[in-house]
């Protein structure tokens, strides 16, 4: 026997009742169709919500927080950020090209409905192992769409990360952060208020293509008996010149004062977008289904109101103004049909034809804010020693060979940088594969120099976050700051983008609930407001779910951009200086994780300590007393060192490195800065002034990478392990999908 209908939706026996009693009546199949889309894990938070509260939000340079489709912060001269982050991770699993391309984009939505112009995307990705046929596959099929969206559109892709590990084989992360600036009074948000205002559909024409996509794809676990050509017509389909002529449009109608507010369609299409309008208005609305221009014949209304065809928005507008609206999509080639109208009362109603049949009606608010919160169970792992915070498990391995391990940790992202336009309207000053990326900040009116800049960075570690979730969390929130203090910017606003396994099983449940909590202790102690963000669940790879990896996407200002960041790089004859203090702790490192070893401690973090270190590394890299500077995360000091040699082809010699427990620790607070021989007595003042402990421990200097007692590498073969190691893998890049 089948399921009953409200099961093959993907609600619950008690959701279908919680509607019943909603309605005071049995819903039709529309309606279920519907709460199905807007009560899903994706769209709803149901999983989610009860946790995220704890996350600080408000600061006074914060205009907009979570909520909304992007978080806004005043950033000065009368200019506003808007800042978003999202996943695609499974529409790109099943049609990496699309999936990817569609995400970029949704952001790029998300973003210019707040009224701001989009100026940049990054894109943290993690793949399965490269020795992995269909992880390589997914990794180049996703990087062209990225490539192939982006550039089409005309939004530079200006940095992310990528990282290939076995969690993510056949379950990819896919994030994609946006960012743009608007004129601060420009601000519009999502909210349909005045009754007989007009809900007009802008851009494509509503498709099959994306039915139940992010909002029932990205809700569940890919059922074991599902191929991916059964998956596949839940993958959207994306149009970049469309999205280009889509945010010329919007932006003209923002600037002539034409729209009351305006919400993209992306996932549950346009039942989320009169529904949530409607709701956050204190609203409700009629919405003419027989109105919306379709591409396919013989679309059912449930199709047409759950469809997540790309590149569509939704404005209300005033009935006087409808036709200049009409007129200035006209002149953009975008397509653009009454299909709503703003009703008292709080009902959304579906009709067939404006004096036709009701098909559906329901409350709007009851779509938007009403589906249900779930307090789930959580569970730490057997294992989890909460009073020490230790994963038990099997002794740290000995390393035998430290010059052979580092080899092993080098890669060169470029492969994925060079396929990306990151030049696109010339802000670019600091592009991919550094600590941050930073853009000259012009005001968007009058496109004049502020004289200052904006940084970007993006960050996750899976490997800390298996180990302890909430220390792990915090150490990313950390590393992110002190990535912005290396291109001399401080830092304004974080989003996340939380992405974890199966929400139904409890020890994922404890993880999210524990990173949550390491996210909340570092944004309070290090002065930063989460201004949005997105929660990705079932996350599942071959049976199994992936580690936690919850990604930070950070916003920095760089107060007077006088001179180009240093960057990750050193110059010949130039003075090593390590900045802060080593804990000679492998739990949760590279290094452990490359050997097979995944439990452990990880280093503990003092956050005044970390700020004095971010403050004085940003002071320092502002008043250009810094050659070449970089972090010290992932693959700890031995990576840092070996990176900033490869990046510049200047060899490294360093004395003062005890074992190779410090060599590969990735303890936090610690930043290799390369100093010119002349201007080391004025460092080390500011250093010992701001209270900073910092060791001399080399000089940059010849053709070899040597850490003494340690390892001695040919820079050459460092060289071409680090610049090889992707191309080899990947080829050309330029697989569809």
């Amino acid at each position: 026997m089948s399921d009953p209908i409200h099961r093959a939706l993907g609600l619950t026996d008690e959701e279908a009742v919680s509607i019943t009693q909603i309605l005071g009546r049995e819903p039709n199949h529309l309606e279920l169709a519907m709460y199905a889309v807007m009560w899903s894990e994706h769209c709803s938070y149901k999983s989610s919500r009860v946790h995220l509260r704890r996350l600080p939000t408000e600061a006074p340079w914060v205009l907009v927080g979570p909520g909304e489709n992007a978080g806004v912060v005043d950033v000065g001269d009368g200019i506003a950020a808007a800042i978003r982050i999202e996943s695609h991770n499974h529409p790109s699993a099943i049609e990496p090209y699309q999936g990817a391309a569609t995400g970029v984009g949704g952001i790029l939505r998300d973003i210019f409905t707040m009224g701001a112009r989009p100026i940049a995307v990054m894109d943290p990705l993690r793949f399965g192992p490269l020795d992995d046929a269909r992880s390589r596959w997914i990794a180049e099929g996703v990087v062209s769409g990225i490539s192939g969206y982006g550039n089409s559109v005309g939004v530079p892709t200006v940095g992310g990360e990528v990282v290939f590990d076995e969690t993510y084989a056949d379950n990819p992360l896919v994030n994609v952060l946006c960012l743009g600036l608007l004129p601060a009074e420009r601000l519009v948000l999502g909210q349909a208020t005045g009754e007989g205002n007009l809900g007009v559909l802008l851009g494509a024409s509503t498709g099959r293509d994306g039915i139940g996509g992010v909002s029932v794809l990205a809700s569940a676990g890919f059922a074991d008996d599902e191929t991916d050509a059964q998956k596949r017509p839940s993958v959207q389909v994306g149009d970049p010149f469309e999205e280009k002529r889509l945010i010329e449009a919007c932006l003209e109608l923002l600037d002539e004062r034409l729209v009351v507010g305006i919400q993209d369609l992306g996932g549950a299409g346009l039942t989320c977008a009169t529904s949530e309008t409607a709701s956050r208005g204190g609203m409700g609305m009629d919405v003419n289904v027989r109105a919306v221009p379709l591409r396919e014949p013989g679309m059912e209304p449930f199709e047409i109101m759950t469809s997540e065809s790309q590149e569509r928005m939704l404005a209300i507008v005033e009935p006087h103004v409808v036709d200049k609206v009409l007129e200035i999509c006209a002149k953009w080639d975008v397509r653009a049909t009454v299909v709503g109208r703003v009703t008292a009362g709080g009902q959304l109603r579906i009709l067939d034809g404006w004096d036709g049949e009701v098909l559906a009606e329901l409350p709007a608010a009851s779509l938007h804010d009403a589906a249900p919160c779930y307090e789930r169970p959580l569970q730490p792992p057997a294992n989890f020693d909460l009073a020490t915070r230790t994963l038990a498990g099997p002794p740290m391995p000995s390393c035998e060979d430290p010059g052979a391990d580092l080899l092993a940790m080098l890669t060169d992202s470029s492969w994925v940088w060079l396929q990306y336009d990151h030049q696109l309207f010339l802000n670019t000053v600091e592009g991919p594969g550094g600590d941050a990326t930073v853009l000259r900040l012009k005001h968007p009116s009058t496109g004049i120099d502020t004289g200052r800049g904006l940084a970007l960075t993006t960050d996750g570690n899976h490997r800390w976050c298996a180990v302890d979730p909430r220390q792990g969390t915090a150490l990313t929130v950390a590393e992110s700051v002190l990535n912005l203090a290396c291109v001399g910017a401080r830092p304004l606003a974080v989003v996340n983008c939380l992405n974890f396994g199966n929400p139904e099983h409890p020890e994922v449940m404890w993880q999210f609930s524990e990173s949550v909590d390491g996210m909340s202790e570092a944004c309070r102690a290090l002065g930063l407001p989460v201004v949005g963000g997105n929660v990705s669940f079932y996350n599942e790879s071959r049976g199994a779910d992936i580690d936690p990896s919850p990604v930070v996407g950070m916003l920095g200002i760089v107060d007077r951009l006088e001179r180009r960041p240093p960057g990750v790089t050193l110059v010949e004859g130039g003075r090593l200086l390590l900045v802060g203090v080593t804990q000679p702790e492998l739990g949760g490192s590279l290094w452990a994780r490359n050997k097979g070893h995944r439990s452990g401690k990880l280093p503990s973090i003092d956050y005044k300590h970390h700020l004095a270190v971010a403050e004085v590394v940003r002071t320092l890299v502002a008043g250009g007393l810094v050659a070449g500077a970089h972090d010290v995360s992932s693959g700890g000091l031995g990576l840092t060192l070996a990176e900033l040699a490869v990046r510049s082809g200047i060899g490294v010699q360093a004395a003062r490195v005890a074992d190779s427990n410090e060599l590969f620790s990735e303890s936090p607070s610690r930043v290799v800065l390369c100093i010119a021989p002349e201007l080391l007595p004025n460092v080390e003042r500011v250093l010992d002034n701001a209270g900073v402990p910092f060791a001399r421990i080399g000089v940059a200097a010849g053709d070899r990478i040597s850490v003494k007692g340690l390892i001695d590498l040919a820079l050459g073969d460092a060289v071409s392990a680090w610049r090889d190691r992707l191309p080899e893998a990947l080829g050309a890049g330029t697989t569809q999908g």
